[in-house]
């Protein structure tokens, strides 16, 4: 990590961590409303597990890794089909949505041991939907003291797994029910 340097004159505060793996994301087609073309949720499920980063496949849903997790193993619950709403889900889509959460969890347990558990959707930009047009939940493990002084204070949050070390490792505990 970089300490800042001066901004018009005066230090801003802020350290820098250069991160030039996220302009693939920045300067990419972004989500639109539309099925397919730019929708990472789309496109997921079409690449091998590694390369989608996907944990399960469902006959209506799968779970994928987050690309840009808050901790290690954070998961998201997508529906095949592009749906921006969880009311737009069908009851099939619905069912297997909560049962591949509850999977999820399950499996972070087993394979990581985490504390707590945030889940949840965001719907819609405003609600801080990154992906708005597809409907996803959060699956994030929490551990005492993951919110240490780096992301707090230095502002940067430092995470220990590489995506494909805890993918591997939450489908090989996967539950089998």
């Amino acid at each position: 990590m970089e300490q800042a340097g001066a901004f018009a004159g005066e230090a801003d505060g802020f350290g820098r961590l250069w991160t030039p793996h996220r302009m693939a994301y920045i300067e990419g087609e972004r989500p639109t409303k539309d099925a397919g073309h730019g929708c990472p949720f789309c496109a997921s499920p079409t690449k091998t597990d590694a390369d989608g980063l996907i944990v399960h496949r469902g006959e209506h849903c799968f779970v994928v890794m987050n690309l840009f997790p808050y901790n290690p193993g954070h998961l998201l619950v997508c529906p095949y089909r592009h749906v921006a709403s969880y009311i737009d889900l069908t009851d099939d889509e619905t069912e297997e949505f909560t049962k591949l959460t509850k999977a999820g969890v399950r499996a972070l347990k087993a394979a990581s041991n985490p504390g707590g558990f945030n889940l949840g959707m965001n719907q819609g930009d405003v609600a801080g939907a990154g992906v708005a047009a597809h409907l996803h939940q959060h699956i994030v493990p929490r551990w005492g003291g993951d919110m240490n002084f780096m992301p707090i204070i230095g502002r940067t949050k430092a995470l220990p797994v590489l995506l494909e070390d805890s993918r591997q490792r939450i489908v090989a505990n996967w539950p089998n029910d």
